[in-house]
């Protein structure tokens, strides 16, 4: 977190959070959602701000009960999550001139290194990280075919293996897209946790 935000915490400690305003989306784009976009359910528009999105980046966290925001100065803002909190991207490293290596990089640009990996009943792939507590991330379609270069499926699609490098193969592990949320500690939708409850009648 930066220190500026640090500073407009201790400041200004009771300023009210806010939800539905930022997603981050299944690729991996940030964007901004105003009200019109909340009714309609729309996406937003993509944040494209170089610095907005760097000071997004280093001021996002998850809180207790694994809701994510974005510090932003003195207020929360509570994150909208098109799939998982984290977004990673599969490519190849030369190494100059050496033999390529795979490489996997989150939506801030910072080095993903996996855990685990995990098939969803979508054709969705997962990666958890040696992070602790680990996290997890959606694998960008668009990454899809260089996965399946590097990766051994079960005949029923739902499992098999992942080589990653060095010798390092993962199992492919089945999950259900719907339980991913739960079974991996995040909550999707702030805005919707925080919504009234309709009163019984």
């Amino acid at each position: 977190m930066d220190d500026i935000v640090r500073q407009a915490l201790a400041k200004w400690p009771n300023v009210p959070h806010c939800t539905g305003w930022l997603l981050l989306d299944r690729r991996g784009n940030w964007r901004m959602r105003d009200d019109e976009a909340q009714a309609r359910g729309a996406p937003g528009e993509p944040i494209r701000h170089a610095a907005l999105l760097a000071f997004i980046n280093r001021n996002y966290e998850a809180d207790a009960g694994g809701q994510w925001f974005f510090q932003n100065g003195p207020q929360r803002v509570y994150v909208e999550l098109g799939y998982t909190p984290w977004v990673v991207r599969l490519g190849l490293n030369d190494g100059d001139g050496a033999k390529a290596t795979l490489t996997l990089t989150d939506q801030a640009g910072n080095a993903f290194e996996p855990a685990a990996a995990y098939l969803d009943d979508e054709g969705g792939v997962l990666f958890t990280d040696t992070s602790t507590p680990p996290r997890i991330a959606v694998l960008h379609d668009h990454d899809l075919d260089l996965f399946s270069e590097h990766a051994e499926l079960a005949a029923n699609g739902d499992a098999g293996r992942f080589h990653w490098r060095d010798g390092m193969t993962l199992p492919l592990q089945p999950v259900a897209r719907a339980e991913v949320a739960e079974q991996f500690g995040f909550v999707a939708s702030p805005a919707q946790a925080a919504a009234p409850k309709n009163a019984a009648s």
